[in-house]
């Protein structure tokens, strides 16, 4: 009888095993069913396939699809002061193009990425809206309003976050062309002179 000296020769070929590498692949496969199912669409049995794990490690880890959605989409997917001290860096008179130029490159870099996720899970997940408002309003836009705009700050910075869901909106997830293919450059030179009229321009 002829020995098997192959190396490897047995191995199985499946699913991973429960270890912490099913719960980082757990959280990159919610990502990307979130980002294009929404909370409600996403199923636990889809991304636990997409992962190539049991369903149950879904529970295991997270306790479940809500627990997996505020890890996987909840945690921020930026650091905050990082974005603002790129967008103070510019001329005040550029703020407006720094801000659009800002998240064009870190969204374009993932195909709008967490955001994207949030904006299809906002109308059945209130924490998705919480997150999005908490964003755009409390960690950035009001602390580079609050140093940039000469008043009326929180009506500022949501004249300001219109403008980046917007665009968010039709270039990522209803894929609004030309606006879904545009060119950073494109869509800065159209965008940035609204957004900085609602930073120092007159609002009221």
């Amino acid at each position: 009888m002829t020995e098997k000296t192959t190396q490897g020769a047995g191995r199985r070929r499946g699913r991973r095993p429960g270890g912490t590498d099913t719960r980082e692949a757990l959280i990159s496969a919610a990502r990307e069913v979130f980002t294009e199912q929404g909370y409600d669409g996403a199923t636990v049995r889809a991304i636990a396939a997409k992962a190539g794990v049991d369903a149950a490690m879904v529970n295991h880890w997270f306790g479940g699809k809500e627990g997996l959605f505020g890890e996987a989409v909840l945690k921020l997917p930026f650091n905050p002061q990082e974005i603002i001290d790129v967008i103070l860096a510019a001329d005040p008179s550029d703020i407006g193009e720094a801000i659009v130029r800002t998240f064009l490159n870190r969204w374009d870099t993932t195909g709008g990425g967490v955001f994207t996720a949030l904006m299809r899970s906002v109308t059945s997940h209130d924490e998705a809206a919480t997150m999005l408002r908490d964003i755009f309003l409390k960690l950035v836009f009001k602390q580079v309003i609050g140093k940039m705009a000469p008043d009326n700050h929180e009506f500022r910075a949501t004249l300001v976050a219109t403008q980046l869901v917007g665009m968010g909106m039709v270039r990522y997830v209803a894929h609004f062309e030309p606006m879904a293919s545009a060119d950073i450059d494109t869509v800065a030179a159209a965008i940035a002179p609204t957004i900085q009229r609602y930073i120092s321009g007159t609002v009221t």
